[in-house]
Formats: structure tokens, C-alpha cells, sequence
């Protein structure tokens, strides 16, 4: 009897047994997306740091090599690097930009890029303000003139 019970129960849909593996196919394209996302975030940053790269900035490379910039070429995506002892013994080596490992330039946030696009649409806007001193400097004027008045009075 109680396997008439199980028999009867078991009167499924041919869609149920897909449920689980249409499941595992979503998080398998859920988990690829993200990690498509990250990985495209950490080669944003990488990119933004590389580009950062300035003479002054201390670099070492993917081979090893620990030097200071010294000139960067931004057309040809090249850097010079200084390396040496502190004896004056020094050596100049080009690197490709993609060669930097680590380095202690900071890239500068994007807040601060648009602000600096955004400066020159500004500039015409501070001529307008200008005629608004000539008022002020009258105001200034009329105060004196009041305290002579009191000076007067009170003589």
C-alpha cells in the first residue's frame, strides 16, 4: 500500500526535472558576467594607474627592476626608468608602460577630471560678478559718512 502511495506521488511534470539544471545554467552565467565585470574594473584601474605614470614617480617593473621615471612617452606608450646605487652609478633602461608591476602613482579621481573640464565653461561666468563690486565699494563709502555724522552729533 504504501508504494501504490509513492506510485501515485510520483505523476511529474517533464518541466520539473529541468527546474535544477535551468538553475545551475543561471547562477554558471550569473557568476561568468561578474566576474567578466570585475575583471574589466581591475583592468580599468590598472590602465588609469599606468597612465598616472609621470617623471618622479617611482616604478618596479614586471622583471624586477625598481627605478624612478624619468621621461615618459605617451605617443609610443614608453617610459625611461632611472635605476642605480647611491654611489651616482646609474643606468637609463625604455620600458613599455604595460611593463610597470607596481607603482606608487596615484591616478586622479574621476570627480576631479570632470571638474577640470568643466573649468573653462566657468571662466566667462566670472565677468558677470565683477560689476557687482563697484555696489559694495559704495556701501563702504556711505558707512564712514554715517560715523562722521555721529561724531558731529555727539561734540
Amino acid at each position: 500500500m504504501l508504494f501504490n502511495l509513492l506510485a501515485e506521488g510520483d505523476t511529474t511534470t517533464p518541466w520539473t526535472s529541468y527546474i535544477p539544471i535551468i538553475i545551475i545554467v543561471l547562477l554558471l552565467v550569473a557568476f561568468f558576467v561578474w566576474s567578466f565585470i570585475s575583471q574589466r574594473k581591475k583592468q580599468k584601474a590598472f590602465n588609469d594607474t599606468v597612465n598616472a605614470v609621470r617623471p618622479g614617480s617611482k616604478v618596479k617593473t614586471i622583471g624586477g627592476v625598481v627605478g624612478e621615471v624619468v621621461e615618459v612617452d605617451d605617443a609610443e606608450g614608453t617610459f625611461v626608468l632611472k635605476t642605480g646605487d647611491s654611489e651616482g652609478n646609474y643606468s637609463y633602461m625604455k620600458f613599455d608602460k604595460q611593463a610597470i608591476y607596481q607603482t606608487d602613482a596615484k591616478p586622479e579621481p574621476a570627480a576631479e577630471k570632470k571638474e577640470k573640464e568643466e573649468a573653462p565653461a566657468e571662466a566667462p561666468a566670472e565677468p558677470a560678478e565683477t560689476p557687482a563690486e563697484p555696489f559694495e565699494e559704495a556701501k563702504t563709502e556711505d558707512a564712514p559718512a554715517e560715523d562722521k555724522k555721529d561724531e558731529g552729533e555727539n561734540k
